[in-house]
């Protein structure tokens, strides 16, 4: 099995209109979701992720540049395993926020770093 990232992907427009009530809805449906991934072994972690953050370069760090602008907001991921790129995309297409055309997955699959040594 290989490991792969979901990167969760949506609309900042979208996300400013829901209310909390839809917000709260949303992040139950893919709990959910996450539960069934994880009753299938397919999952491995994840987390959401709040819209804050900072936008680094080597000569500067913008924390509000790119993100007032940005269309698009990874709000979440999700580690999953599956036997290939293939597979991954698919259990990434039984996402149902991703079904109704409200969410967008990333799939990438992570490189496996051998014999890297990270001092403590």
């Amino acid at each position: 099995m290989e490991k792969f990232l979901l990167l969760v992907r949506q609309d900042l427009t979208m996300l400013r209109r829901i209310t909390e009530d839809q917000h709260h809805e949303l992040i139950g449906e893919m709990q959910r979701w996450v539960e069934s991934l994880g009753e299938s072994n397919n999952y491995l972690g994840g987390e959401p992720l709040t819209n804050a953050g900072k936008y680094v370069t080597r000569d500067q760090v913008l924390s509000d540049g790119p993100f007032i602008e940005a269309k698009e907001a990874i709000s979440g991921y999700i580690l999953i395993s599956a036997e290939n790129l293939d597979q991954a995309a698919s259990i990434a297409q039984t996402c149902p926020v991703v079904m109704r055309n409200e969410m967008v997955l990333e799939v990438r699959p992570i490189l496996e770093m051998r014999n890297m040594k990270v001092d403590g």
